[in-house]
């Protein structure tokens, strides 16, 4: 996931990924320009959180969310770890 200490879609992305049990490493791009254009690059974004399951980009806090009510965000980690 890539963030800011400062954001708090971030936080409340961090909050639900630790909830829910899923492992993740944060990449904090706030400071460095290499990492925030490396996230950009892969999601076609500049708004943080980005997600990324795998090599697979969910998208940012909204997007986390809609796979959780949708019951598809362990679905995805099941499917990922295939």
């Amino acid at each position: 996931m890539y963030s800011t200490g400062w954001c708090p879609y971030c936080a409340r992305a961090r909050a639900l990924l630790e909830r829910k049990g899923i492992a993740f490493r944060e990449i904090d791009i706030e400071t460095d320009a290499a990492l925030r254009a490396e996230m950009i690059a892969r999601s076609g974004r500049r708004s943080v959180p980005q997600i990324f399951i795998d090599e697979r980009h969910v998208g940012g806090f909204e997007e986390l969310v809609q796979l959780e009510r949708a019951g598809e965000l362990d679905s995805l980690r099941q499917t990922e770890k295939t």
